[in-house]
């Protein structure tokens, strides 16, 4: 039964990535027609596909939260390559993604078309990464970024890198955070996380041989980041997805920069 199982949901995946490979690949044909598409209609396009591609993950999805009408940077606690698209097809959107998905065969350059964001972590590119983010929030265009700066097993919260979230203030854009959470019987899901060394292909052939887990995406009430250090700002995002993945507040701390002026 499991053998039947994996069999059924890989060829429902694949089929849903060759429509994913023939958008794409259109556009690009556009593209280099002359006929570029906007990266509104990217983002609409993009939003699309990660409809179909979350119905063709093991999950069973509930969202809480009312998702927010004006663009904002969206941040989000970061657990596993699922978090895009489970994310991605609540509103049309680009990502901030580590520069190695842009290798993943398939998946890689379907990102690169929606128009992501790639940063290679440890890159020096600080500065040219914060007039990329608030391009895009100047220009009306939601964001979603994970300032964790990697992926966890889903049991803890590392702490949010405020230089990620300069760009909102620079652009007066509120943030929303976002708290996304997968759970197998009641309990933390162990085979939802993507962590370490792990490669996509195993991972997906352990979710899809599991019964379908739940999701909870939890959005939360934006954040305004007028008058507010980035630091602050990070450590205020954190905090609320915090309790709502654990139900407690972590203990009080002082961002960085306050913590230099005090």
């Amino acid at each position: 039964m499991g053998a039947v199982r994996v069999l059924l949901r890989l060829s429902r995946l694949l089929l849903v990535l060759s429509l994913g490979l023939l958008m794409a690949t259109v556009v690009a044909l556009g593209d280099r027609s002359g006929l570029k598409a906007s990266l509104g209609l990217r983002q609409r396009l993009s939003c699309w596909f990660m409809k179909r591609l979350v119905g063709a993950l093991p999950f069973q999805v509930r969202v809480i939260g009312e998702r927010p009408k004006r663009p904002m940077l969206w941040v989000s606690n970061h657990v596993s390559w699922t978090d895009i698209p489970l994310l991605g097809m609540l509103l049309p959107l680009s990502f901030l993604s580590k520069a190695e998905v842009r290798q993943w065969p398939v998946a890689g350059w379907l990102a690169e078309k929606a128009g992501t964001l790639f940063i290679r972590r440890g890159g020096g590119d600080s500065q040219r990464l914060r007039q990329q983010i608030s391009e895009q929030l100047r220009q009306a265009r939601p964001l979603l970024i994970f300032p964790e700066g990697t992926t966890t097993d889903g049991c803890q919260l590392r702490t949010f890198h405020g230089r990620l979230l300069a760009g909102a203030i620079d652009q007066g854009v509120a943030v929303q955070p976002v708290a996304i959470q997968y759970l197998r019987d009641g309990k933390a899901d162990l085979i939802a996380p993507f962590i370490g060394d792990d490669d996509l292909v195993s991972h997906l052939m352990r979710l899809f041989a599991q019964p379908r887990g739940q999701v909870c995406i939890h959005l939360l009430t934006p954040i305004d980041s007028a008058q507010k250090e980035r630091a602050a700002l990070a450590f205020q995002a954190q905090q609320a997805i915090h309790m709502a993945l654990f139900g407690v507040e972590q203990m009080p701390a002082v961002p960085r920069r306050q913590a230099r002026a005090a």
